[in-house]
């Protein structure tokens, strides 16, 4: 379509189509009302455990129904094009109004749309996901007090995550180099069914999976430190297809446990792991110890070292590599190695400024959402593995 005609139809809209003032003023103070709205009302529990189970539960559903249809990630499509306009929009706003008479106040009626449309993504974000944080969650549903254990607990529960990693590690396929064999696509069906036996214990987390997808811009999730993520304003569980693929069906697991309605950080990595080792596949269950594992050895290397060093040395071959392949993953994602030593300064600056970028971004909204450990919410999962498996480890007399 040629500018001229696009100018002409630009031309006829302003004739032709008029949206009264009243209409005008309701759109524009809409999204403010319901973004108040939110705030004050989510400190009240019955508010928001409504909101999560039928507006949010309900319309995060139908959004995952509707991008289910293509294999792609619909979020990163939306976010790029947003991007490329936002951009585009603004560098021609200013363009067209540098030179007229009173430009702030013309640059001023240029910027209320885009204002307008970042107060209802925002306005439909906290209904349909911070409202979450808010409401009951998983571990208060089932009675999980969060407090963790003793030391020795912590020891007995790191043990066995331990064993049953060396025990599944030689179980999953491996190349000649000893590295996991990812079959990328069934291992993405297979996860839509490792909820079904944890849901007979846990029954909200009964509800209907749709098929992960794996992100365009994993090299950016890469640079900034993240495994995978879930957008409830189209219900997508997203993958980050970079990292070593022995890691990926327990990222998998936390995006689904989020699709599910698990909001916080360490419920939903609670949830993955179990989810994974009951789920009878070998994959799954591998890889549900070993994220449980790293968690539990960093706990334990905090508070008794002997401990971590005794459970560590007995890992098998495979565990370790795999561990080590992991590590190394992460580390060298914020490392430039181009060869040149001002280029590879430059460069591992810009990443791990990126990396810290994102997380303190992401740290504040978890804590403006009531995680008062923020990011660190990741690691206090701990806490739930050891009151959850304990009981089962060391039945009571």
């Amino acid at each position: 379509m040629s500018f001229a005609r696009v100018e002409r139809i630009k031309t006829w809209c302003k004739r032709h189509i008029r949206i009264p003032l009243g209409v005008t003023i309701a759109i524009c103070i809409l999204p403010a009302v319901i973004v108040v709205l939110f705030y004050v009302l989510r400190p009240i529990r019955g508010v928001m455990d409504f909101a999560v189970t039928y507006i949010s539960a309900p319309l995060r559903g139908f959004f995952a129904f509707l991008s289910s249809i293509y294999p792609f990630a619909i979020m990163e499509i939306i976010a790029t094009v947003l991007v490329i306009f936002f951009f585009y929009y603004v560098i021609k706003s200013i363009r067209d109004t540098s030179r007229r008479r009173g430009k702030w106040k013309q640059l001023g009626k240029r910027f209320l749309p885009i204002f307008i449309v970042v107060l209802y993504l925002w306005g439909a974000f906290s209904w349909l996901w911070s409202s979450g944080y808010h409401a009951t969650g998983f571990a208060e549903r089932y009675g999980f007090s969060g407090g963790g254990g003793t030391v020795e607990e912590l020891i007995v529960v790191t043990e066995h995550f331990a064993g049953r990693s060396n025990e599944l590690g030689a179980q999953v396929p491996r190349d000649a180099d000893g590295r996991y064999l990812a079959d990328r696509r069934q291992m993405f069906a297979d996860s839509l069914y490792i909820f079904e036996n944890i849901s007979e214990e846990f029954p909200s987390l009964s509800g209907r999976l749709y098929t992960p997808k794996a992100m365009l811009f994993s090299w950016l999730m890469s640079i900034t430190g993240y495994s995978g993520m879930y957008f409830a304003l189209t219900g997508e569980a997203m993958i980050n297809v970079d990292p070593p693929g022995i890691m990926m069906p327990a990222t998998v697991a936390h995006e689904h446990a989020h699709q599910l309605g698990v909001f916080s950080e360490d419920e939903a990595n609670f949830v993955a792991i179990l989810a994974c080792i009951t789920s009878e596949n070998a994959v799954f269950m591998y890889a549900g110890y070993l994220k449980g594992l790293n968690y539990l050895l960093n706990a334990l290397a905090g508070v008794d070292g002997e401990a971590w060093h005794r459970i560590s040395d007995n890992l098998s071959d495979e565990v370790r590599r795999d561990r080590h392949e992991v590590r190394t993953f992460w580390a060298e994602r914020t490392t430039a190695d181009t060869g040149i030593y001002f280029l590879d300064n430059i460069l591992t600056n810009i990443m791990e400024t990126a990396s810290d970028v994102v997380d303190r971004i992401y740290d504040s909204y978890l804590r403006g959402q009531g995680e008062e450990l923020g990011i660190l919410s990741y690691g206090a999962v701990v806490d739930i593995l050891v009151e959850y498996f304990i009981p089962r480890l060391q039945p009571q007399q």
